[in-house]
């Protein structure tokens, strides 16, 4: 499985999952069409799938266009995004998976920045590879997405599940938001020596117009404080021990920074 990052809009990703054997793809959450029937012409390959993550415009925007040139593709979703997600023909649910190809992928209900949002993790196939998490907006390189329907319990519940994922994971985030993510977690973790060397690369990366996606999970372990609300360090900066609490602060700091 070969995943191609197409960008758009202004800060959009969307993923093709391409398997060059069988001459299939499938494509999460397509914000538009266009850029993804150029890249499936060039490949020659048929979309059968369409994993989405929640039903934000900008992620199932391409969805009915899509389905127009494919019509035996199957749309993927939430059970709880149920009407919310253009040609939507399964709802999926915590511990449920998905095929592509060889590969099987499981499904993690992770509420918070959507009440239905859920997020797709393909392990890997051999120790040598990476895992691929397409979680959408719930977990971002250096970030974490704003709580427009979930609380911050259901978010912390999210990332939780996250967190326990390998550190070799690939994390395939919908947005390239890494710099101002760093610049926000160096306002509350500025001793963390890790979180200075990402930023300086990733300043750099970003200078020459080089994406900062995919991350790896262990690098958002070590310098990510939205994964990081029990760090003592950070439970200073909120004045908080509480982890949900600590969370919550984190998050309104982070929502007005």
């Amino acid at each position: 499985m070969q995943i191609i990052r197409i960008p758009v809009l202004s800060d959009n990703y969307i993923f093709l999952l391409w398997d060059s054997v069988r001459k299939i793809a499938a494509v999460v959450d397509p914000a538009v069409a266009k850029p993804v029937l150029t890249k499936l012409h060039e490949l020659n390959a048929e979309l059968v799938a369409i994993f989405n993550t929640h039903h934000h415009s900008d992620h199932v925007g391409g969805n009915r266009e899509l389905m127009t040139h494919y019509p035996n593709v199957t749309v993927y979703g939430g059970e709880s995004d149920s009407g919310r997600i253009p040609g939507q023909k399964v709802f999926l649910r915590e511990g449920d998976s998905v095929e592509f190809g060889d590969r099987t992928g499981a499904v993690f209900f992770v509420p918070g920045h959507t009440r239905a949002h859920i997020a797709y993790y393909f392990p890997p196939v051999t120790p040598e590879e990476t895992g691929e998490l397409f979680c959408g907006d719930t977990l971002f390189a250096g970030g974490c997405g704003r709580l427009f329907e979930g609380t911050p319990a259901q978010m912390v519940d999210s990332l939780s599940k996250i967190r326990t994922l390998p550190d070799n994971t690939r994390v395939w985030c919908a947005h390239e938001y890494t710099l101002k993510n760093l610049q926000f977690a160096l306002s509350v973790d500025g001793n963390n020596q890790d979180l200075q060397q990402r930023y300086t690369k990733v300043q750099a990366s970003r200078n020459q117009g080089e994406a900062t996606v995919p991350s790896l999970l262990g690098i958002e372990k070590l310098t990510n404080p939205f994964l990081r609300w029990d760090i003592p360090a950070l439970q200073t900066a909120v004045k908080t021990s509480e982890p949900v609490q600590a969370f919550a602060r984190l998050r309104g700091m982070k929502d007005t920074w």
